[in-house]
């Protein structure tokens, strides 16, 4: 069991590109065809320039200035014309680079020409799973029975207020595959609202349950009902407030949803420690009789648990027992009708797996059943036959099974990778989990164990794209302190290293989430023009478990954006590139690693991408997504919190008269995990500060958020707007 209130790595939202090109500006310039294209466009020759209206807070002796602080209110009249204008000039400018549009539409032909599917739940017979078919434009709720695909929802057919694209968010079956419970949610916001469908005849039924984008649905054995959680009070959206005293529900089909009883919130039991920024969880299983609490603290990785009978919880009179606090270090469970099963790192940085029996088992009184091991023990999933578990090693996974007898044993797979998604239930045998690499096409998987042999799911079609004439090459950097940093490379076989390959580095560094290997069609348009994609893996991240993530966060976390500079620094002595063709990328929380990277070596790079990121940590937690990630971030209500803080601001560390490189800044305006603020901040201050002339961007998406929810169309936009910037920055005439 996970939680996702954290500013996760994701796709950045896109937008259609609107009909505008580029203007020459001073040190930069287009050739004559992209000019007469800019002239045709009517592209503004400036971004438009904010307003300066500094506040200034001192914090511990420390005194800080924020120029920008009214972008914070959206109703400031400036704000939406500022956007609006600030998106203008980019679209125009990058839309103005020559062969952009070849670019794009190879990036569409790539993107659509292969069917995806993923997050395969089997239950009742049947297995649902999300699948975009080859063309489609976002992917849809399937459910396959006996061979036969039907698709159950469409998120293309569906527009919002204002006619807005809609997205799934998530979505569960109940144990019979009878029903399924959803959210949807317009333009990307994530602001769910709960639906039930009837899977044998499609029909809705009538519930709707609103402030539900952290579900976290879990259906009774009988499928008569779920728990669920929501937030106490959606007038309170866009504050930070917003997440406070979230209480967690059952819902019986078929009832009214105000009759809906509470069965666990702030204040509501003197016997449950749970504060009012915590986020209460009920999980259920088919084959159980008994019910675990967590306690979520937002993205904090240890949560306590409880445990009841389940026939007391639904009937609201459960006295629930304490299994584990936070200092047990839990990080995630499974259980079935005897035992409960917990993943914990207290003594063990790369994690050991503990049982106990549901009945009176403390955590005190647990079993250690595998024991720490070189491998860090990420995820587990109990089924029928035995314990699956997820282990990780420097960003590739690999999968071992417990089995009932106790007998422990590594499952043999048919590529090196990632995996995600792994689901079992207790009530067959086997797992399903997803599976990629930097060149194996997403595929879902099934791993049959009375076969004892993973193979394909086979709910999509193969990928016929040829890969042959490309090579992914595990590499290592060493950072400044001596640390061994990995560094993944993807490029075409046989490239020449002559320091003159356009070269994307992307990072992230945060949540003790892995950058592991993932495969993107959109990528091969940027490797068939000679570019090299590398990804630096560093600390903040998974790719070691704990000692990986603590390496990198609050006061450690200049080890992160140093990381990607070191790599950076090995990729141009190994003559992969040169400062004038290399480029960084981060997103969300990764916006910190190339936003303080930007600021302390600007002359390291030709261009800087930030999507949706953090760039300016030291307001992050006064927005609505804040206060959960205090935990990672650190607080400027205390002193150690404020200087890590202040250490990753890229904002406050904008010097005028630097000669930064080319940026691009990406932001979605219902980001509800990154406020658009964030960039459109960094973006003001970087134009007015810059003495390159080179052009600093700030691309809009109105009908978009944080990234999680937009169509395939959005992300081929954005793609082709961020590999073109690359191609450009790095001296190509031409991206065609």
């Amino acid at each position: 069991m996970t939680n996702n209130f954290s500013l996760l790595p994701s796709q950045p939202s896109r937008r259609q590109v609107l009909a505008a090109a580029a203007l020459t500006l001073p040190g930069w310039s287009l050739t004559p065809t992209a000019q007469a294209a800019a002239a045709v466009g009517k592209a503004p020759r400036r971004p438009p320039v904010a307003r300066i209206e500094p506040v200034k807070e001192t914090f511990f002796g420390d005194t800080i200035v924020d120029p920008y602080r009214w972008m914070e209110n959206p109703k400031d009249p400036a704000w939406e014309p500022f956007m609006r204008g600030q998106d203008h000039y980019a679209r125009g400018v990058l839309k103005g680079i020559p062969g952009h549009e070849v670019l794009k539409r190879r990036i569409a032909e790539l993107s659509g020409g292969t069917a995806i599917a993923y997050g395969a739940q089997q239950a009742g017979g049947r297995l649902f799973y999300q699948v975009r078919p080859a063309g489609a434009n976002n992917f849809m709720l399937a459910v396959r029975e006996g061979g036969t695909e039907r698709i159950l929802l469409d998120p293309t057919t569906l527009k919002g207020d204002g006619g807005v694209h809609m997205s799934l968010d998530w979505w569960l079956a109940s144990p019979d595959g009878s029903h399924v419970v959803y959210g949807l949610s317009p333009a990307g916001s994530e602001d769910s609202v709960l639906h039930i469908m009837e899977v044998g005849t499609m029909k809705l039924l009538p519930e709707r349950i609103a402030g539900t984008q952290y579900a976290g649905p879990s259906w009774l054995p009988d499928g008569s009902g779920f728990f669920y959680a929501r937030v106490a009070d959606t007038g309170q959206r866009g504050t930070v407030d917003y997440y406070k005293r979230s209480p967690v529900l059952l819902h019986k089909l078929g009832t009214e949803v105000s009759a809906d009883p509470v069965l666990a919130a702030y204040g509501r039991d003197a016997a449950l420690p749970l504060t009012d920024s915590e986020f209460p969880s009920i999980t259920c299983s088919a084959q159980s009789g008994w019910a675990v609490l967590g306690l979520y603290g937002g993205v904090r990785r240890n949560n306590p648990l409880f445990v009841a009978p389940l026939a007391d919880v639904v009937a609201g009179r459960a006295r629930w027992r304490p299994v584990c606090s936070i200092e047990d270090e839990v990080t995630g469970f499974a259980f079935d009708n005897t035992h409960l099963y917990l993943l914990s790192t207290q003594g063990a940085d790369n994690g050991k797996v503990l049982k106990l029996p549901l009945a009176q088992g403390q955590f005190a009184d647990a079993t250690l059943v595998v024991p720490e091991g070189p491998r860090v023990l990420e995820n587990l999933a109990l089924a029928r036959d035995g314990l699956y578990l997820l282990d990780l090693d420097g960003g590739y996974h690999s999968l071992r099974k417990l089995a009932r007898d106790g007998k422990l044993a590594d499952l043999a797979l048919p590529f090196e990778g990632a995996i995600s998604g792994l689901s079992a239930n207790t009530g067959a045998d086997g797992c399903y989990f997803d599976g990629t690499a930097w060149l194996l096409p997403f595929t879902s998987f099934h791993f049959d164990a009375a076969r004892n042999r993973t193979e394909a799911a086979g709910i999509a079609p193969k990928s016929g794209l040829d890969l042959s004439g490309y090579e992914a090459i595990r590499s290592v950097a060493t950072a400044r302190d001596g640390t061994r940093v990995p560094l993944s490379i993807v490029a075409k076989k046989g490239l020449k290293r002559n320091g003159r390959n356009p070269t994307l580095v992307s990072a992230y560094g945060s949540y003790q989430v892995t950058s592991s290997p993932y495969f993107s069609p959109r990528t091969l348009a940027f490797l068939e023009r000679g570019g090299v994609f590398a990804t630096a893996h560093v600390r903040g991240g998974g790719e070691y478990g704990k000692r990986w993530w603590k390496g990198g966060q609050k006061i450690s976390k200049p080890n992160t954006w140093r990381d990607l500079i070191d790599c950076c620094e090995h990729l141009i002595q190994q003559r992969w590139a040169s400062p004038a063709t290399l480029s960084i990328q981060g997103g969300s929380a990764g916006g910190i690693t190339v936003g303080m990277a930007l600021t302390e070596r600007p002359e390291l790079f030709a261009g800087v991408i930030s999507n949706v990121g953090v760039s300016n940590a030291l307001r992050a937690e006064f927005s609505q997504n804040g206060p959960p990630n205090i935990d990672e971030f650190g607080t400027v209500t205390e002193r150690a919190g404020f200087l890590g803080l202040k250490a990753m601001d890229a904002l406050t560390h904008v010097v005028d008269g630097t000669r930064y490189p080319a940026v691009l800044l990406t932001v979605g305006m219902t980001d509800p995990r990154v406020n658009a603020w964030q960039g459109a901040k960094m973006a003001a201050r970087l134009q007015k500060a810059t003495r390159s002339g080179k052009p600093v961007l700030l691309r809009v998406e109105f009908d978009a958020g944080h990234g999680l929810g937009s169509t395939r169309s959005q992300i081929d936009e954005g793609r082709a707007d961020e590999f073109a910037f690359v191609l450009w920055r790095a001296g190509r005439r031409s991206v065609a």
